[in-house]
């Protein structure tokens, strides 16, 4: 498990900025000043301004193994 201050992708950035600004909804205060009362705003500026931080843990991804078609067919 490692602490992470660089993002990997866009979308780990936006995961991170989204569990950020529900904190804020839930009162907990903003670490930078911001011209902004959205707390969705506040929390991107403070990932942009590097003041958060996550949490990457080193589990392996593994795929399921499916039977049959990959696809699932739906019947009517």
């Amino acid at each position: 498990m490692t602490i992470e201050t660089k993002f990997d992708s866009n979308y780990r950035k936006v995961l991170v900025a989204a569990r950020r600004a529900r904190q804020l909804q839930n009162g907990s205060r903003a670490l930078i000043a911001s011209h902004s009362t959205k707390a969705c705003r506040i929390a991107q500026e403070e990932v942009d301004a590097g003041k958060i931080a996550y949490v990457k843990t080193e589990t392996e991804v593994h795929k399921p193994l499916v039977e049959g078609p990959a696809v699932p067919i739906l019947l009517s």
